[in-house]
């Protein structure tokens, strides 16, 4: 699955963003999903004891459960560096040296993420290495190199990283827009890594560096969630740099990132980074997380990685086995080859109308009960399924998976009631809409039309307009919008009560959180008057 696929479908991650409270009768959870806390005990039980609860990730390396599990080089390697003081620029020269022996790349820089180091490179191209330049970022005013151009296939959530500093973006779907675009503004060209990158497609990364490259303009790839690849085969199809993030495939610290790449643009880039002032002081890398990530680095050319994968498929077959014994259940491994997030998955389907329950469904359920368990899901005509993915599974968690899996789709339920209960309330027309953030109001506006209990019209956000759908069921509504823009979306999923002429609830956002919102009917009236169609061309404009 290729990194912006997951971006598309964080909606689905479990959990994602939201405050969940853990079913325990013995041990309620707060307003916030919280459960009773004490001091805080170093050990097995650390997150625990301040009543966090802690997840079996069969999903991914997703940075909001934690990423991935460092090696245990890592943690020795971060507690070693932890002791002893160290001149931080020796200390970057020194790893980026190394970093350039282990992978063969010219030179190597550690950065606080993935997205740190692309934020510090694309400050790298637009002031040349000149300091004084990089203390008046974001302010660009006079520079020469204030634009960043992104082919349409790579614009995601993460290239606010790029846009951070100030550039025009630029995006582009075709060599011959490409080879338009590009001027004496142009400081970069960023592309995200994948499917739509490699040779033989239209705008690959050969074909933008076939034309980038006598022009002198440095190109950016981002690998955030690919294995590590050595010699890099993005350096040899033409990037001038590509960053990693360190704490996903290649399991170095958490807030680490790697770049690896020409040197002269990456030393530009560390001088961008913290410990020195400028915008990139707000990216501070400590001296343990850039150890970390060089035994990470070192962990990594002598791993076996054909064991790892048998130890996945292992706990795939396991887990199959036992919710095999299911009557109508179906299993699929699929051993991905793409670089990006590559590790075994394992695909259980199953027809909802026959076991009552969806693959949503039980994803949802392994979210809020214990032991919680990150999976992913999706619903097709007629099937439904769960995904199991291995790549930061932990010995024996397959099987208080494959436990779970089973005792749950083996339970026998009613069939599926498709029967909804009759609006109590006409909610149609016009609506002004309070929304409470955690800090801030704003005023936004429904149009709605209602039809028994479908709900379909528009929500009119503070900066944008979309389509909002959604149902009544006596005098409880739910709404949903989603607002999409270049490289970044958010979901609005209003659920309220109508009470006379308010409806008044909250808003789960997804990634940010939630909010509360008050609709109250408006007695909105266009002013009605005839329209003249004139005979002809105007005399006058």
């Amino acid at each position: 699955m290729k990194r912006r696929d997951i971006i598309k479908n964080l909606s689905v991650l479990p959990f994602a963003g939201s405050f969940i409270p853990l079913t325990s009768a013995a041990s309620p959870a707060d307003e916030n999903g919280l459960l009773p806390s004490g001091p805080l005990v170093i050990g097995p039980n650390i997150y625990e004891s301040i009543g966090v609860d802690p997840v079996i990730n069969c999903r991914g390396t997703f940075t909001i459960i934690g990423g991935s599990v460092e090696r245990p080089e890592v943690i020795a390697a971060m507690k070693a560096a932890s002791g002893y003081f160290v001149q931080y620029d020796e200390l970057a020269y020194g790893v980026g040296r190394r970093l350039a022996a282990v992978t063969g790349a010219e030179w190597g820089m550690v950065s606080a993420g993935c997205a740190a180091g692309m934020k510090h490179v694309t400050a790298a191209c637009v002031t040349g290495g000149n300091p004084e330049k990089l203390i008046r970022i974001p302010d660009l005013t006079g520079f020469e190199k204030t634009e960043v151009i992104i082919p349409g296939y790579s614009r995601n959530a993460y290239d606010h990283a790029v846009r951070n500093i100030g550039v025009t973006i630029i995006t582009v779907n075709t060599a011959e827009e490409l080879e338009n675009a590009i001027n004496p503004k142009t400081a970069l060209i960023y592309i995200m890594t994948g499917n739509d990158s490699v040779s033989g497609q239209p705008l690959s990364l050969e074909v933008i560096a076939g034309i980038a490259k006598p022009k002198n303009i440095p190109i950016l790839a981002d690998a955030a969630a690919e294995i590590l690849t050595i010699p890099n085969v993005h350096l040899q199809a033409g990037a001038t740099v590509v960053a990693y993030s360190g704490g996903k495939a290649i399991c170095g610290p958490q807030c680490a990132g790697l770049l690896l790449g020409n040197k002269d643009l990456l030393m530009s880039a560390w001088q961008a980074s913290s410990p020195h002032h400028g915008p990139g002081r707000d990216n501070k890398v400590g001296k343990e997380e850039m150890m970390g990530m060089l035994a990470a680095v070192e962990a990594w050319v002598s791993r076996d990685h054909q064991a790892e994968w048998k130890t996945w498929l292992s706990y795939l077959d396991n887990i199959s086995k036992q919710v095999s014994k299911i009557n109508g259940i179906q299993t699929t491994v699929e051993e991905p080859t793409e670089l990006s997030n590559r590790s075994p998955r394992l695909k259980i389907s199953w027809d909802p109308d026959v076991l009552n329950i969806t693959g949503d469904e039980v994803a949802e359920n392994f979210a809020r009960t214990k032991p919680r368990i990150a999976i992913g899901s999706s619903n097709g005509p007629g099937a439904t399924s769960i995904h199991i993915t291995t790549g930061q599974m932990q010995p024996g968690n397959d099987k208080v998976v494959a436990e779970r899996i089973y005792n749950l789709l083996s339970q026998k339920r009613n069939p599926r009631s498709t029967s909804m209960t009759a609006p109590s309330v006409t909610i149609g027309g016009y609506w002004d809409v309070t929304v409470e953030f955690f800090t801030s109001k704003s005023d936004h506006k429904f149009f709605i039309e209602q039809d028994g209990n479908w709900i379909q019209g528009t929500h009119t956000s503070d900066f944008s307009q979309q389509e909002i759908m959604g149902m009544v069921e006596g005098d409880q509504v739910t709404l949903r919008s989603n607002l999409r823009r270049p490289g970044d979306g958010i979901t609005y999923m209003f659920s309220g009560k109508v009470s006379g002429s308010t409806i008044s609830g909250s808003i789960f956002l997804g990634e940010y959180l939630n909010a509360k919102f008050t609709a109250k009917k408006s007695s909105y009236k266009m002013e009605r008057k005839r329209i003249m169609i004139p005979g002809g061309p105007p005399l006058a404009t």
